[in-house]
């Protein structure tokens, strides 16, 4: 009798790359394909997919490889979880990017064998994505490496600080409300379209922060945001008590942009709850921004002198800072993944304001299933 085995995603805008992992886990044996429902894509990516939910049951079904396929009726990123339990598979298949602790864990509470494969085109054929097909040239993300926080008045007043951040290619749809700018990447999509325009990388940073924050916000978007995503390769935005900071340094070079690359590791943790609330209960002073300020100045010299240990070493203790201050960053599910890999990682925080979205691993060397990144050149 052959096994059941069971999948799960959104699978809009079918292509091989979707064609060749459904081979590939159809050897392991009948297949069982779920599918986010409109709604829960809609929830999880910040847009509604090109086609509907019944539009997209139509094709997978249609695929001979899978044995069946359904549109999960739960919600989040175990949407699938109701039929999950009502299958029964022997086998849960991810590839790497699709890859979470939710889903091992549950697999491990199961009984159910959990297997990760690597994205591999069908031979000759180019390796294809989603999100690749949705545009040809878009809009970069952001990953803030340390001092976040300082970019917010309330922090830098107490004590000046940088924010580092690094700009991103879209080589993966980050979940919405991950951590990755991704609000203020839609806000930069729905002023300039598809992808960024020419011009002075300051000015535009500030429209960016402008038209994020209309007047009336109330709970204002750091411009370290902005920053992040209009500045190609590294920047070192500077804080002293105000939205906008007082200088912006920038490193762009080759092997500077490789070393960080090359250092980085994400490891999906799934969008941040809707009611999450990390500005509850903070405890912020001169002492605990300077903790946070003087780690971030350690990052910047770290890169610049390829160092990795000393990267890993001040990433990890701007986040014990922030954390210092922000103490819902960190939560139970999070510190026991930390505990999983920090006799591997030199250094560890989460993608922005923490609850969701990726932890952020420093290795020297690979760490398996985990999402690697692309720093966007100059000219890229």
């Amino acid at each position: 009798m052959s096994k059941k085995v069971f999948v799960s995603g959104c699978y809009d805008l079918l292509h091989s790359g979707h064609i060749a992992f459904f081979e590939e886990a159809s050897q392991y044996g009948d297949l069982h394909v779920a599918l986010g429902s409109d709604k829960t894509v809609y929830e999880l990516k910040g847009r509604a997919p090109v086609n509907t939910e019944n539009e997209r049951l139509y094709m997978v079904q249609s695929v001979k490889c899978v044995k069946d396929a359904f549109v999960s009726q739960g919600s989040g990123m175990l949407d699938f979880l109701p039929e999950f339990e009502a299958i029964q598979p022997d086998i849960f298949i991810v590839n790497e990017d699709g890859h979470t602790p939710d889903k091992q864990k549950l697999c491990e509470d199961y009984g159910v064998e959990y297997v990760i494969l690597k994205r591999e085109p069908h031979a000759g054929l180019t390796a294809r994505s989603t999100t690749a097909l949705r545009t040809i040239n878009q809009m970069p993300f952001r990953i803030d490496l340390a001092g976040g926080w300082l970019d917010q008045p309330f922090v830098s007043r107490h004590y000046p600080g940088a924010v580092i951040t690094i700009s991103i290619e879209p080589t993966l749809q980050f979940n919405d409300r991950s951590g990755m700018a991704s609000s203020t990447r839609r806000a930069a999509i729905d002023m300039w379209g598809p992808r960024l325009p020419v011009g002075s990388t300051e000015k535009l940073a500030k429209m960016l922060f402008c038209y994020d924050n209309p007047p009336g916000t109330e709970e204002i978007s750091g411009s370290q945001d902005a920053i992040g995503i209009v500045f190609p390769g590294l920047a070192k935005a500077n804080y002293d008590g105000e939205y906008w900071p007082t200088s912006i340094e920038r490193l762009q070079d080759d092997l500077a942009l490789q070393f960080v690359e090359n250092a980085l590791y994400l490891v999906t943790l799934g969008p941040r709850h809707a009611d999450y609330d990390v500005l509850a209960n903070t405890y912020i002073n001169l002492e605990r921004a300077k903790a946070l300020a003087d780690p971030t100045e350690a990052c910047w010299e770290a890169i610049q002198a390829r160092d990795v240990i000393g990267f890993g070493r001040s990433i990890r203790e701007s986040f014990e800072a922030q954390i210092a201050m922000f103490p819902n960053m960190m939560n139970e599910s999070v510190a026991r993944l930390i505990d999983k890999y920090k006799d591997i990682a030199l250094g560890w925080k989460l993608s922005g304001a923490g609850g969701g979205g990726y932890l952020i691993l420093v290795a020297d060397k690979p760490i398996a299933n985990a999402v690697r990144v692309v720093a966007r050149r100059e000219h890229g």
